[in-house]
Formats: C-alpha cells, structure tokens, sequence
C-alpha cells in the first residue's frame, strides 16, 4: 500500500541523515572488507566477510529485481529506473541500519556460533517480546512458503516459455539442486553463494 511505500522512504531518509550518508561515508570500508575476504580459506564452519556479502545478496536479490525491474520499465518508461536507483540508495541506509541492529543484539549459541536477526533486535531492543514472536511466526511461513513459491513459480513459467519443459521437470530439478546445498548447513550455502552470486550479477 501507499502507507508503507511512505514509511519505508520516510525511514530510509531518517536513516541517511542520522548516520551522515553511511552509504557513502562507508564506501571506502565496505570494499577493503570485501576485497579482503574474496577467495580467503575459512577454518571449521566460519565463512568470510566476502561469503557472509554473497549470502546477504542471493537473499535479496530474487524475482522482483528480475522481473519487477521489467514491469516496472516497461510500465513507467526509462524514468523508472532512475527513481529505482533513489529507492536503492536511500534503501541502503535502512539496510546497514538493520544489519547493525542484528549484530549488536545477536545472542551466542556455543561453537562461535550466534542467533540473531529482527526478533531478536525487537525484542531486546524494542522489549515488544509478543510482536518478535509474531514476527518469527510470519517471516518462517513468508520465506518457507511464499517468497520460494513465487521465484520457483516464475523459474518453471519461465522453463516453460522458453523451452517447453514441463514444470514438474523444473520442480524436481530445483529440489535437488537446493538440497544438495542447504542440506550441507551454512558452510556449503556459503561457498555455493561466494560461487554463484558473482556469476548472477555478471550476467545480469
């Protein structure tokens, strides 16, 4: 709805201006980090600040960076993807901000191991323990079901449309490919990322 298109820019800009243009400030950090951790070896189940970027990215990035960006090109002209580029930016403070958040309110959970995440900054930070519990609740089924759903939905009409294969095919296919990856735990998601993600933005 309109509300929380004016909600999440109105954050964003609140964002921007509290943390002096971290988007920009920052720039410099965020490329000696990531630099820094292309193609380092990790030691047991720890990933690198390069694959910790790589996993960020490929949860992301999906079918509205794919086929939104193409509706909305096509639905409000080249002037589209200009104010796309504003969104993103601006959307980049809200996002650092929100990674913050999850760091400084994560909770260890032995082995150099940690849970984090929104519920946890909502409920530590916010003390809203009912309203983190209803978030945990919602986001499992929305990235359980939903959000899988339509980006495998889109990769099988898309299979379909190009090259008649029928989307059972597609669907078996996708099953494998993903439990072959995140059945191997986070390390493996990792080096899959730091492989694939790359290659995603390249050819995109």
């Amino acid at each position: 709805s309109y509300v929380l298109i004016v909600v999440l820019v109105g954050c964003g800009l609140y964002f921007t201006l509290s943390t002096g243009l971290v988007q920009l400030r920052m720039l410099p950090e965020m490329f000696r980090l990531l630099t820094e951790g292309i193609g380092k070896k990790t030691e047991g189940k720890a990933i690198s600040s390069f694959q910790a970027f790589c996993v960020s990215t490929a949860s992301r990035v999906g079918v509205g960076n794919i086929a939104g960006v193409a509706i909305a090109i096509v639905t409000g002209g080249p002037g589209a993807v200009f104010w796309m580029w504003v969104i993103a930016f601006i959307g980049c403070a809200t996002g650092f901000v929100e990674s913050t958040l999850a760091q400084i309110y994560k909770l260890p959970r032995g082995e150099g191991k940690f849970h984090g995440g929104p519920a946890y900054y909502i409920q530590n930070a916010l003390g809203q323990s009912g309203v983190a519990k209803l978030f945990a609740v919602l986001i499992s089924i929305t990235f359980g079901l939903i959000y899988n759903s339509v980006q495998a939905n889109t990769i099988a009409l898309s299979a379909v449309t190009a090259f008649g294969i029928p989307p059972y095919v597609t669907a078996i296919f996708l099953c494998v490919l993903t439990s072959l990856v995140i059945f191997g735990g986070m390390t493996r998601i990792a080096k899959c990322a730091e492989f694939l993600v790359p290659i995603m933005a390249g050819v995109y």
